[in-house]
């Protein structure tokens, strides 16, 4: 696979007047896509903010994980093109590339999805919380709750100080986000739920939990499983969007990962961002 991008680095500086007074502030060039004028020391040296609603010309951070633009359709993961990940890879692969930076060799492989293989179960008592909600919440409703909860359940991995329990969250996220979406979808329709298997890869996995039966055994469809697969890698990462955005932002004040996924998963929820999705499919209903 072909891997594209750069390091970004100071290319020049722009001059900003304001009040008869001059400011030097440099401008980075993007590995990719336009350059960026580092507003940082403006407020210092000159008392003055910026204002920008909605972030419509402000980048906010840099980032070495994903770029995107919609207009020319591309969307790279820490620089490999989208099509080239779906096409000779698979989800598990993907997330260790966005965790890591680059694609895992057979080993490293190995230990990573034998990892998230054997996280993908969820406390028990967590059924019991599930409980509690109506048979008609909004499965998003029931998403914010789950992942929240997860900090409850799991104290050994909300410390994000810490390198191995910060490595720890990403993996149950990653290993225990379809089982808890399993679980909301089988709530919703009165049928029991059903664990995962471990012989099983991660979009088998999840197929099994959503539309098994103890009633019946349950073979997966193995084109759907990799189109699944494939929807699941295209989603992985988008840049800085608003959930995005929403989970740095409640990161940035040392909460747990678990509710900063689930403050991420709220944002997630509306109409202008992945509840998109669903007025999609409304749509098409109707």
């Amino acid at each position: 696979m072909t891997k594209f991008g750069t390091k970004a680095g100071a290319i020049s500086n722009a001059t900003l007047s304001v009040d008869g007074k001059s400011y030097e502030l440099p401008v980075y060039g993007g590995s990719l896509g336009p350059s960026v004028v580092d507003i940082s020391t403006l407020y210092g040296k000159s008392g003055h903010f910026t204002y920008d609603p909605g972030f419509t010309s402000t980048a906010s951070c840099e980032s070495d994980i994903t770029y995107i633009d919609g207009e020319e359709g591309v969307l790279l993961y820490r620089g490999y093109p989208i099509d080239q990940l779906a096409d000779h890879g698979n989800f598990i692969e993907t997330c260790y590339l966005l965790l890591n930076g680059e694609l895992p060799n057979a080993e490293q492989y190995r230990e990573f999805e034998r990892a998230i293989t054997m996280h993908t179960m969820v406390h028990e008592q967590m059924t019991f919380f599930l409980r509690g909600f109506r048979r008609d919440a909004h499965p998003m409703a029931i998403m914010c709750g789950m992942v929240g909860a997860l900090s409850a359940f799991y104290h050994d991995s909300t410390d994000i100080n810490d390198p191995l329990q910060r490595m720890i969250a990403s993996r149950r996220l990653i290993a225990k986000m379809p089982t808890i979406a399993a679980m909301a979808y089988k709530y919703s329709a009165g049928q029991p739920i059903v664990y995962p298997r471990n012989d099983l890869d991660y979009a088998e996995n999840f197929l099994h939990m959503c539309f098994s039966v103890p009633a019946e055994t349950y073979k997966v469809d193995p084109i759907l499983a990799r189109a699944m697969d494939r929807i699941f890698i295209l989603h992985a990462d988008h840049e800085q969007n608003a959930s995005t955005s929403t989970v740095r932002l409640a990161g940035s004040s040392g909460a747990n990962p678990f509710a900063c996924i689930a403050a991420g998963i709220a944002c997630l929820w509306g109409p202008a961002h992945g509840g998109a999705n669903q007025a999609c499919l409304e749509m098409l209903r109707e």
